[in-house]
This record gives structure tokens, sequence and C-alpha cells, in this order.
């Protein structure tokens, strides 16, 4: 049994190794976010959109030094280059978030904002994220 699990884990390890940065990413713009919201008032609609936009940010600066080393190992020596792609490809997947929960919240009308965000927009915009980094961004030549 030990050793299905350990070929599981070898197999499909950029994968898990995906995700456990994924989680680590989440959480440091979460405390960004938390961190801004002590700095900012938030009594002005604009101060959440900085405040957003904020967290967003220090999130993909976290998360690119990790992709790039720990899961998909990349030696592109044009490091700013490749940034700028995965910068890229997060904003495209930021807007994906925003029409999806546009969508699911505004045009569909589902009743729960946190089974929208968690389980629709979260899991769509996860897989996107992989594919576009293993596909476009941190694609082996």
């Amino acid at each position: 049994m030990v050793e299905k699990v350990k070929a599981l884990c070898i197999k499909y390890r950029e994968i898990l190794i995906y995700l456990i940065v994924g989680v680590m990413t989440t959480l440091v713009s979460w405390g960004a976010a938390f961190l801004g919201k002590l700095v900012l008032n938030m009594d002005v609609s604009w101060q959440n959109t900085v405040n957003n936009t904020f967290s967003w940010l220090v999130g993909v600066l976290f998360a690119y030094p990790l992709n790039r080393k720990w899961v998909f190992k990349s030696e592109n020596p044009q490091i700013l280059k490749e940034f700028f792609g995965f910068a890229a490809s997060r904003v495209s997947t930021l807007i994906m978030d925003i029409v999806i929960m546009w969508l699911t919240i505004n045009v569909i009308q589902m009743k729960s904002y946190w089974i929208a965000k968690i389980f629709i927009s979260s899991v769509i915009v996860t897989i996107a994220n992989y594919v576009f980094s293993k596909v476009l961004i941190f694609k082996k030549k």
C-alpha cells in the first residue's frame, strides 16, 4: 500500500507540488489582504479595489519563483520575460474569475457567493493557471 501511494506521489509530483504552492499562495494573498485592510480605512469603495489588487499582486510575486523552481523546474535564462508571461497569464485568469463570478451570481443567480467562488471559480481558475503555466510559460523545449 505504501509503495502504491509513493508511486502515485512520484507520478503526480508536479500537480501535487503545484497544489501545495497554490495553497501557500492563497494564504499569502489573504494575509496581504488582511494587512491591507488594517492599513486602509476601507470606508471608500475604491480602497477595496486597491486592497484586492494589492493582495493579488503579492500572490503573483510569491507564486512565480515557487512555480519556477519547485513546480516546473524552469531553467529559462530569460527570467524577466518568463515572469511577465506568468503575470499576464494570471491577469487573464483574474479576468476569468471576475467573469465566472458575475455569471454565477448575477446571471445564474446562485444563492451562495462562497460556493460559486470556492467550488466553481477557484477550481476553473486553478486548472487554467496550471495549463497556462505548463503549456505557455514553463514549457520544456
